[in-house]
Formats: C-alpha cells, structure tokens, sequence
C-alpha cells in the first residue's frame, strides 16, 4: 500500500516518497504567543499531531519541529497594555499553550524554536538574500524584492499580476512602510528599531526580524534546507508560506520542502471565529464543558483539508461518539479476567482495512469507521456476556478485536481513561474474592439456606457486583 498526500504545492494528490528512506523532517508553523490558544490552533495542532503519529506507526522515524512566534507586534501590545514586558507575555502564554496541548492528548514536538532564540540564524540568511540581490536596504529596514524571484506565488497561485490589479491603490494606504519599499509587494524581512520596542544588533542597525524569514532560518538551522513535509494552517498559504519559500530556495537555490499540507479553517455555528462576532472560543474555555478526547474525536471526524463547524449539534454527537469508543476501549479492562485475556495479537485484517483508508490523504475519518465497527461489536458482546454470562463471539477472537481496537485508537490519540475500572477493582472486592463468596453461596443454596444465599447476593451487589445465575448451577458476575 502506498501513501498519499494532497501537495498544496502541485495540487494534486502524490506518492509520499522522502528524502532519506525511512526518516521523515516535518516542520510545523506554530502559534504566536500573546493569548490563550483557541479552537483553530486546536484543530492544527491535534491534526498534525494525528498525522505525526500515524507516519511513525506507518514505520517512519519523524524529526518534528515547531516553533514559537515570540516576537510580533501583537505580543508588544499585550505587553504595553499589562505593563509589561514582551517575554513576560510570551512566557505565560507558552506555558499555557502545553497546559492546553497536555489535556488534548497532543505529543510534544521533539524541538520547539523560538524567533528570540535564531536570531543568527536570521540575520544570516537576510545577508545572504541581500548578498544575492533579493534584498534591499531602505532607512533601517531591510525588504525582499518579490519581482527578483520569478517562481514567486507558485504555491498561493496568485499572480502579482492579479493582486496589483486587485489593490487598486489601496496598498499604499493600508500600509504605511510602502514610501520604503520599491514595490507594494515587497515585505520587510529585517525592520529598524522602534522607540520603546525590543532590538537586536544587526549589520543594518538595531532592529527585530520580520515575521515570515523566523521560519525560514528555523526551518534551516533545524532541519536543513530541504526537508520533507512542511505543514500548518491554510490561512497561512498567502503571504506566509509563499514568503518562506521565497526568501528560502531564494538563498539555498533548493527546495524548501518536498510537500506542502494545509488543515482547513474553523467556523462556529456557520460564522468564522472572531472577538468581535463573540464567538471566539479558547481551548480551556472549551474543555470545562467538553471531554478532551470527544473534541479529538470531532476533529478527526473531517477531512483535515476541509472547513469544520463548531456547533452544539456537532459536539454533542462527537461526545456521543466517544462514549461508544471509550466503551470498546475499556471492554477488555471490564471483561477481561473474566473472559480469560492473555496476550493474543491484533488482527492483521482490521489493520490493513484501517491503513488502506488513513493512506489515501490522511483519511482519518475513514480509519475511524474502522475503529466504530469494533467498538460496536464489543459493546455487543459485553451486553451479551451481562445478561446471558458469556459471549457469541470467541473471547480469543474478542481480545484481537480489543487489543486492535486499542492500537489504532493510539495512532489517533484516542484514549479511555482506565482509572475508573482500576480504582473499582482496587476499592472494591477482589476477583478472588468474589469467586470465593459465590462458592459460600453456592454452598448455602444446595444447603437449601436460602436466606444466606440471598444475603451473599445482596452483599454482592452493594459492592457494585452483579450476579447472572446460568442453566446448570453456573454463576457469573460483572462489575457494574
């Protein structure tokens, strides 16, 4: 079987074939740090998180970088309006970001760059652009010269053409650094300093790198100059990743990356997310009423290039959904002593079916339908083995179908919380215990005592056991 992906860059679907075989550099673009994250940076998050950990169970050995913006504007405006300072803000609020990340089940990146930290590397790569004469100079800023890369827009598709036509004078009043530039298009890759504003020693005076040539020399100083896949939002196809391929193969004269995958964008209730519409939701504000793994769920539920819609309906069925899977999860935790679980293996045919889907593009939904026909059919079983004291299904056929069902749900870091039946086992009676108060019952009835059989019973049952009584003497039990 073969994986493909969807390349923004060609836009078609096209074989996944690396660079080095085996090894996977994947760079993913992450958030800027001046507020709590909220359900956009969820869903990137936890989709590239899903397709990291679906490339190592394919086999793949996946280096993952994502970094941090923490220097922006935004963040200096936070800073004014608390008293502050900008890494003051950004400290805080990259805390928070993994306190958000940790509860959503998203594995953390083997490196996270920062801007603060590659300021070298930065102001190597804008000498070089400059060196090449894709640079320029211009009272303390240094810009990029868009015309001189004459591949420019082949991953937006947009041609200057067009976006000048489109402007229609409009892009010297919404920006007020144009009077330095020789072209509207060009943008600022190195910028003077402000009053007031942190700055860094530079070849072109004090000043602060520009927003999209971070990613660029963080790319390079960490994965080299050509890497694998480079993913993030697709609101950041134009300008932002546009300018990275740009300032990159622009100085390397390589390929900034291989693939290019972009995540759809998040609406709620059919309106985009915004403050001022006040539906602006966090992730933390979202989870004191929502169980991380049902938000999971409803994530991996579309089409990670398609637009999804928060809505109270959506959630409320993905929350249902994952109480059928948590039930599958937990099937062999609930049944499995009594059902005589070893360590058989998964099953190779549920397996297969699962890859074939999750190949074709990162089709998790279709992997997902995979994992529902499982849990399905355990919590078939289960009902049965309550009422009728054991399966239709052989339990060693049971256990691979548990043990699967466990394994893929991992891939998509879905998983149930055991606590629940540990601390009941543990808080409770033994499994030994209970076999040896059924015998004491046994006992009793066939002593015709029947007064203490029903005592033993109800014992039972205040400790949350159920007994099922079975044709030939034989009782069963489960917890409740």
């Amino acid at each position: 079987m073969t994986l493909t992906v969807y390349n923004t860059l060609t836009r078609r679907k096209e074989p996944l074939e690396t660079i080095e075989p085996g090894k996977i550099r994947m760079y993913c673009c992450g958030i800027t740090v001046y507020d709590y994250c909220h359900l956009g940076h969820a869903r990137t998050c936890m989709v590239w998180d899903v397709v990291r950990r679906y490339l190592q169970w394919r086999g793949y050995q996946v280096q993952y970088i994502q970094n941090f913006t923490d220097i922006d504007d935004k963040i200096l405006n936070r800073a004014r309006k608390e008293g502050t300072t900008m890494e003051s803000v950004s400290e805080r609020f990259i805390e928070a970001y993994f306190e958000d990340m940790e509860r959503l089940h998203v594995k953390k990146a083997d490196t996270y760059p920062r801007a603060t930290h590659t300021l070298n590397g930065i102001k190597r790569l804008v000498s070089q652009l400059e060196e090449k004469g894709y640079a320029y100079q211009s009272d303390g800023d240094v810009y990029y010269s868009v015309r001189h890369f004459k591949d420019y827009g082949k991953l937006s598709g947009r041609k200057l053409e067009d976006l000048q036509a489109g402007a229609s004078g409009r892009v010297d009043v919404e920006d007020p650094e144009a009077s330095k530039k020789k072209d509207p298009f060009d943008f600022a890759v190195w910028k003077g300093a402000k009053p007031e504003e942190p700055s860094w020693d530079s070849p072109w005076g004090k000043g602060r790198p520009g927003w999209h040539i971070e990613c660029s020399a963080m790319v390079r100083e960490h994965l080299g100059e050509t890497i694998d896949i480079h993913v993030g939002g697709s609101d950041l196809i134009f300008p932002h990743h546009e300018n990275e391929i740009a300032q990159s193969e622009a100085a390397t004269g390589e390929p900034l990356a291989r693939y290019w995958l972009h995540n759809g964008m998040v609406k709620v209730e059919g309106e985009k997310m915004s403050k001022s519409l006040g539906n602006f939701t966090t992730i933390r504000d979202l989870l004191e009423t929502l169980d991380p793994m049902a938000m999971r769920l409803f994530i991996l539920q579309a089409h990670y290039r398609k637009p999804v819609d928060f809505t109270d309906e959506a959630l409320e069925a993905a929350t249902n959904g994952w109480h059928t899977l948590q039930e599958g999860l937990l099937f062999g935790h609930q049944y499995g002593t009594q059902l005589g679980f070893s360590a058989a293996t998964v099953s190779p045919s549920l397996k297969q079916r699962f890859q074939e889907a999750v190949d074709d593009d990162f089709n998790f939904a279709g992997g997902l339908a995979v994992l529902f026909e499982i849990a399905k059919e355990l919590r078939k079983e289960g009902n049965i083995l309550v009422h009728q004291g054991k399966t239709e299904t052989n339990p060693e056929v049971l256990e691979k179908q548990w043990r699967t069902l466990v394994e893929l749900a991992q891939v998509l870091g879905l998983e149930a919380d055991v606590n629940e039946v540990k601390t009941e086992d543990s808080n409770g009676l033994s499994d030994a215990a209970i076999e040896d108060l059924i015998e004491q019952r046994k006992t009793a009835r066939i002593n015709k005592n029947y007064a203490e059989g029903d005592r033993i019973r109800d014992e039972l049952k205040d400790q949350g056991i159920t007994l099922v009584d079975q044709p030939g003497g034989i009782t069963t039990w489960h917890r409740s």
